[in-house]
């Protein structure tokens, strides 16, 4: 459990909570809640907790991908309410995540920080995502056909998905692709 500000500032935890992210209480404290969780789901959350602060809510719940220790992520369900006080500088978030009780299975995420696409991969993957068939996208990009088709399959391969459906899906759940955003946009951390 965390306490944030309005702000979204980490004020004050428990152990446990510092503990699923593999810091301690003074590494953690004064840093923003974004900084925890994964790019793709940042903006989605900060949606979330806009509503709160807003007022146009009292609690959400949803599942978001956090970083733990040595860029590790991890799933976990997450609750936030506001907790009001007299006076608006008074009211505050907080923060429940269930404790991983140790678990440390691999998961198929990807931290944001791994730069594996180079920016025509990019640029091919929001395409493909936007569901741009192969001759505008080659016509798009500057490329011929063949192009396109060579980069879709090293895409393919590296990703190790078999057809472009897959592609799209992998590179959501692995963080490459921003969550909530028309057209689909890759996460500039994952661009070499």
């Amino acid at each position: 459990m965390a306490q944030l500000d309005r702000t979204l500032t980490i004020r004050q935890a428990n152990e446990a909570f510092f503990w699923q992210f593999g810091r301690t209480s003074s590494e953690l404290c004064g840093r923003t809640f974004s900084e925890l969780v994964h790019p793709s789901v940042q903006q989605p959350l900060l949606r979330q907790f806009s509503g709160l602060i807003e007022g146009r809510r009292d609690r959400f719940a949803t599942d978001v991908i956090a970083i733990g220790p040595d860029e590790e992520t991890f799933t976990v369900p997450l609750t936030a309410l506001m907790v009001r006080g007299g006076l608006p500088d008074e009211s505050s978030i907080m923060v429940m995540m269930p404790n991983r009780d140790g678990e440390t299975t691999e998961s198929e995420v990807v931290a944001g920080r791994k730069k594996l696409l180079s920016e025509i991969d990019a640029r091919i993957l929001e395409g493909i995502a936007a569901g741009v068939s192969t001759v505008p996208l080659a016509a798009r990009l500057y490329l011929s056909r063949q192009g396109v088709e060579y980069h879709v399959t090293c895409l393919l391969r590296k990703l190790r998905v078999p057809n472009r459906a897959a592609l799209v899906s992998r590179a959501y759940s692995m963080g490459a692709l921003k969550v909530g955003v028309w057209p689909p946009k890759v996460v500039e951390s994952f661009v070499k």
